[in-house]
């Protein structure tokens, strides 16, 4: 099967072209929080300090070394690579894309949730980088249950 038959049997073609569009942008705001992380910075935000008090906190470390930040880029690079596999894979492969980028979307869309809690009503702190990350990810969300819905029952 070529890659354009692929891509209309299996899934929405513009739910998938704008969850290309958006993990990228998720990943690099990731990938700035990582780096003002490790560098021990304070990430810019508006003068509001909130970023800093966020990424300061005790719910920044998830397991031993691994932290939110760093949890983020590996969420927004496996998305964009679920999607980019697309076309690339055998039919008996392809068919489950959908829901394995429905699955990772869904963890991201739930912890961005409970972060988005700690945020408000823990910590007290907004960090605009980490709402923005947030927004996206509830945007990837709702595509991929969109992209889910038209490969496995419009098909």
């Amino acid at each position: 099967m070529n890659k354009q038959m692929a891509l209309d049997t299996y899934g929405s073609k513009s739910a998938l072209r704008w969850i290309r569009i958006l993990s990228p942008v998720g990943l690099v705001i990731a990938t700035y929080l990582t780096i003002t992380y490790v560098q021990n910075q304070a990430p810019y935000c508006a003068g509001s300090g909130g970023c800093e008090s966020v990424q300061t906190s005790a719910y920044v470390t998830i397991i031993g070394a691994l932290k939110v930040p760093m949890l983020g880029t590996i969420g927004y690079v496996l998305l964009l690579a679920l999607t980019l596999l697309r076309g690339r894979l055998g039919d008996r492969t392809e068919f489950y894309l959908p829901l394995l980028t429905y699955g990772a979307a869904s963890i991201g869309f739930f912890y961005s949730a409970y972060l988005t809690y700690l945020e408000a009503f823990v910590i007290r702190a907004w960090c605009y980088w980490c709402l923005a990350s947030a927004i996206l990810m509830v945007a990837i969300w709702v595509l991929s249950i969109i992209d889910l819905r038209r490969a496995w029952f419009e098909t």
